[in-house]
């Protein structure tokens, strides 16, 4: 793993210094992305305010934010939709009433997205039970009462909690909130609900380990990867 970091270090150090070339020849193709942005900040007497170690961590935390939180959600996604078979066989219905108004050569769209009420309530409540970015999972070991409200032990797989309105203003908050809300919450989203469609639309599946254990780091994951045993639609 540390060699693999140091892979990703000097690979992310010569892009920035391949760009920084890029940029004091003064090249019409360079792309107005974040690494450039960064690349381009300097103060009054226009010297470089970041330096490139500095450029590097900040791009290595978008890597990880952008592919392990949203993985870990598809992951348990996944996980939920095979030990429920009845939430599998809802969000099955809608993804099949989208396919069904598509043209076989035809891609998913906005407006498809927009439909999948169901799904994302389902894909909600996965990252309640399972915070991808926590590393913890959410379950009440006794019951206990707190201002007027009983919370009973264990929990409950239940994506009805965010029909309407869902719940109450930062009662529930993967994004975080505020204006240090994640900025990838609409991609994340996109990715979740698009592989939720192409999975659903064509496999069931069944857990291969039914008692696979989580553990608990920057994000849940499953100590054996979840592993599951497809089986396809019949046509």
């Amino acid at each position: 793993m540390r060699q693999g970091g140091r892979v990703i270090w000097q690979e992310l150090l010569a892009i920035i210094k391949q760009r920084k070339k890029e940029i004091s020849e003064n090249k019409g193709s360079v792309a107005p992305d974040l690494l450039t942005q960064m690349l381009l900040v300097s103060d009054e007497k226009g010297s470089t305010v970041i330096n490139d170690m500095m450029i590097a961590i900040n791009i290595m935390g978008l890597l990880i934010a952008g592919h392990d939180t949203t993985s870990a959600a598809i992951t348990f996604v996944v996980k939920y939709l095979a030990e429920y078979p009845h939430v599998y066989s809802e969000v099955f219905k809608e993804q099949m009433e989208i396919a069904r108004s598509k043209g076989p050569k035809d891609l998913l769209n906005w407006d498809d997205i927009k439909k999948m009420k169901y799904s994302w309530n389902v894909a909600c409540e996965a990252m309640r039970l399972s915070p991808p970015a926590q590393g913890s999972f959410r379950e009440a070991i006794d019951d206990f009462t707190y201002r007027g409200f009983t919370i009973p032990k264990g929990w409950k797989f239940d994506p009805s909690r965010f029909d309407g309105n869902g719940p109450a203003p930062y009662t529930f908050v993967p994004f975080g909130g505020g204006p240090r809300m994640c900025p990838g919450r609409e991609f994340a989203r996109l990715e979740i609900l698009v592989f939720m469609h192409n999975v659903v639309t064509r496999f069931m599946w069944e857990k291969a380990i039914p008692d696979e254990k989580i553990t608990y780091n920057q994000s849940p994951i499953p100590v054996h990867g979840l592993p599951v045993n497809l089986k396809p639609h019949k046509s």
